[in-house]
């Protein structure tokens, strides 16, 4: 079953959110501290993905060409919205931004990264859901935490989760049949190097640091195989 691993990602995540509503009265400089010791250790897994490029040309062109498509159409805008929305179902308006901050926070920590492609990839190609298992137990630990300091918005950063890894697993079953084996190697290498650079973006976001639009570099996640490709070429 190509999403089972998937399934298991969603639902440790919904776990994690879930107990973290219980352990949200606990005084703020826990909860500041705590997000700091986050905001590092998500600095360190992106610096570690971000250390295996290959090329750091096509790495540059991906985050240069996905930057300008994310102004352009406002993917940022666009998912604090779907947060908002998501959020005016559930509380009041004034609690509207916070839902969102949850939703987007979590759900760039959750769905950008080398484990989200790779481990997709395995449960797709070769069935293997173990990278989605793990990843789903240290997701739902992070959801956890996050729930405490950004709320229950927390919780809905499983649907892009769900739809992302889900897709990826899914054409994954039909992708060798599309892609030679050392190709799809070298992009991946470059899109985890990509990802992992955004990762860090997201950490310094949550140390406070700096406030880098993420959402309008997703695009880079796409184009990164358009640079990719178009390298390989020549």
């Amino acid at each position: 079953m190509a999403l089972f691993g998937t399934i298991v990602n969603g639902i440790c995540i919904i776990a994690g959110s879930l107990i973290g509503l219980f352990f949200t009265k606990i005084p703020e400089r826990y909860k500041e501290t705590v997000m700091h010791g986050i905001g590092l250790a998500v600095i360190l897994i992106g610096l570690q993905m971000a250390l295996q490029v290959d090329n750091i040309v096509i790495v540059l062109l991906s985050l240069l060409s996905g930057a300008i498509i994310g102004e352009f159409i406002h993917v940022e805008e666009g998912l604090n919205r779907l947060g908002g929305w998501i959020g005016s179902k559930f509380t009041t308006k004034d609690d509207n931004f916070s839902v969102a901050q949850g939703f987007v926070t979590a759900s760039l920590i959750f769905v950008i990264g080398a484990m989200s492609v790779i481990g997709a990839l395995d449960s797709g190609i070769r069935g293997d859901h173990e990278i989605l298992i793990t990843k789903g137990i240290i997701d739902g630990f992070v959801a956890l935490v996050l729930t405490t300091t950004l709320g229950f918005g927390v919780i809905f950063s499983v649907l892009p989760v769900v739809i992302y890894q889900g897709s990826i697993a899914l054409l994954a079953t039909q992708i060798e049949n599309w892609l030679p084996k050392p190709f799809l190697d070298g992009f991946i290498t470059e899109l985890t190097a990509v990802g992992g650079l955004m990762i860090v973006a997201i950490g310094l976001n949550l140390l406070k640091l700096t406030s880098i639009r993420i959402g309008n570099l997703l695009p880079s996640i796409i184009t990164v195989g358009l640079v990719y490709y178009i390298y390989q070429l020549f």
